[in-house]
């Protein structure tokens, strides 16, 4: 009886993982979906719902530079709001995401008529279960 019990236990929890494990890939790519297109439309008020307070861009030799640089949320938010950034219409692939806990990383080309970036985004599931960007890394092609 008990050589039954186990592996029907095993396989109830597995299953049970993969289905959270679904649930949040769908949620963590509604929210990369709604942070491009609040983006291309310069929509500062949906950013603020989908980034978490300590978003930030880690940019490494972008834009001519030679160095590792930083932009924190409130300046991504202004650069949005002023349309230095954003404004374009892009398609969105999602290669893969990653799950570990509360966290998660998701690869991701954003093909724009401006630039097409590919990027790896971190995202922390909050207490309420809602996932927020944490980081983007992009790199531009």
């Amino acid at each position: 009886m008990k050589k039954v019990i186990l592996p029907v236990l095993l396989a109830a929890i597995f299953g049970f993982q993969t289905s959270a494990q679904k649930t949040d890939e769908k949620a963590i790519e509604k929210v990369i979906h709604s942070f491009a297109l609040a983006g291309d439309e310069n929509n500062s008020k949906v950013l603020e719902e989908v980034l978490d307070p300590s978003y930030r861009i880690v940019m490494n030799q972008l834009f001519g530079s030679k160095a590792v640089t930083t932009m924190n949320r409130a300046q991504y938010l202004e650069k949005i709001e002023s349309k230095e950034f954003g404004g374009d219409t892009r398609t969105i692939t999602i290669h893969k995401i990653l799950i570990n806990g509360n966290t998660a990383i998701a690869q991701v080309t954003f093909k724009g008529l401006k630039m097409t970036f590919k990027s790896f985004i971190q995202m922390a599931k909050a207490e309420n279960g809602s996932w927020k960007l944490v980081s983007d890394t992009p790199t531009i092609q």
